[in-house]
């Protein structure tokens, strides 16, 4: 699968757009997480507990994004973006989506 933030996919072809497709995932804050943050504010630092846990999300909203597209019969998501919003306290959505669409 052909994945893009272009609206176009370079030296190729749009043959057919299906449509919009999106993958998401809600994740939230873990507790050995929230503590090793606590402590990470008072000295400073990356926190790599939710570095992980925010890339865990994306590489899964992404997936299920292409799952998607595969279904609907595109061999390409363009004009791909990420977005993320608060759901309830300590908890987020990550949401991937594109365009898919067939290209030659």
């Amino acid at each position: 699968m052909i994945t893009s933030t272009l609206e176009t996919v370079p030296d190729r072809v749009i043959r057919e757009h299906l449509g919009i497709v999106q993958g998401s995932t809600v994740r939230a804050k873990h507790i050995g997480r929230d503590l090793m943050a606590g402590l990470k504010n008072i000295v400073g630092g990356e926190l790599k507990g939710y570095t992980e846990l925010l890339s865990e999300a994306r590489d899964e909203a992404f997936a299920r994004m292409i799952e998607q597209a595969t279904a609907k019969g595109a061999n390409a998501v363009i004009n791909v973006r990420f977005s993320t919003s608060s759901v309830t306290q300590g908890a987020s959505e990550i949401l991937a989506y594109g365009s898919a669409v067939i290209v030659e």
